[in-house]
């Protein structure tokens, strides 16, 4: 099996702490084989004479320090150290005890946000207080938990809620609590992760403006280059006309007249112009009746 050296997945975070409250260091190992824990303070190992009543964990790579009451004496920077047989890794924090105490505030809030389906999301908060306020990240007023998909990380007053890859289905309302001994304080967002088929009645719409566009364009294309076939014509006759169609130029050639739309009565004019070049009225050529034979008697 592969040998991994150590690797600090979740470094320790710098902790304040009130007089008297508890204090807690955590951080996440990897390594190959699993590695060997030890914790240090200022330097120094820390032992249970060093340090009375602290409390140290290791299990499933999370390393876990808790003084249950601190006092000023216990300020100072602590370490862990992790080792195996294919190297070693450190993570360093410093912990601060005050008497004073401020409640929780969020000088940065969540921001709301609407994804496409299969992005990676990343909700951040920072939050201050005194003592280090417990952050805690909500789904629809439920807890989660940090895990391969939802994978919850601080660095110093930052806090940040990692989704791997987002569904549809993880849309909703999200909030943050934070809280110390001195307050509690909130922060919501909303989460919109949107499917791949809200995006196709969009696509038809304009599929069919972009149809209508173009027949458009198209018609008005068509009657300007026949417009601009009729001129270049026009000029290749005078190339080849020369002084002749220089007299033309000045003559516009003769329209010919749109054709009756409506059922008035033609003018004098038409009337004498129809009266000259059409045949007479068959009126006029009413056909005589015929003659009755006489009938003579035969003597």
């Amino acid at each position: 099996m592969t040998t991994k050296a150590p690797t600090f997945t979740q470094p320790l975070q710098s902790v304040v702490a009130l007089e008297g409250s508890a204090a807690t260091f955590e951080a996440q190992v990897s390594g190959n084989p699993v590695p060997e824990v030890s914790w240090f303070r200022d330097g120094q190992v820390l032992t249970a004479a060093a340090l009375p009543g602290a409390q140290i964990s290791f299990s499933e790579g999370r390393a876990v320090l808790r003084i249950p009451a601190v006092t000023a004496a216990h300020s100072g920077r602590f370490s862990v150290r992790a080792t195996n047989g294919a190297g070693q890794a450190t993570s360093t924090a410093e912990l601060l005890v005050t008497a004073e105490t401020a409640p929780p505030n969020f000088i940065q809030r969540l921001q709301s946000m609407a994804v496409r389906q299969g992005s990676k999301v990343r909700l951040d908060v920072r939050v201050t207080g005194i003592p280090t306020p417990v952050v805690k990240f909500y789904r629809e007023g439920a807890e989660i938990q940090s895990s391969a998909d939802f994978q919850i990380v601080q660095e110093g007053d930052l806090y940040s809620l990692l989704i791997a890859e987002a569904f549809p289905e993880d849309s909703g309302t999200y909030s943050v609590s934070a809280s110390n001994s001195s307050g509690r304080a909130t922060s919501t967002a909303e989460l919109l992760v949107q499917g791949e088929e809200e995006a196709v009645p969009a696509k038809k719409t304009k599929t069919v403006i972009s149809t209508s566009q173009i027949s458009q364009a198209r018609q008005t294309r068509e009657e300007k280059r026949m417009e601009a076939h009729f001129e270049a014509s026009a000029m290749k006759m005078q190339v080849e006309g020369g002084v002749v169609i220089q007299q033309l130029a000045h003559k516009t050639p003769p329209r010919v007249p749109p054709k009756p739309t409506s059922k008035s009565p033609p003018s004098l004019v038409t009337k004498v112009s129809a009266t000259r070049h059409q045949s007479p009225s068959p009126v006029r050529h009413v056909k005589a009746p015929t003659p009755t034979p006489v009938r003579y008697p035969v003597s």
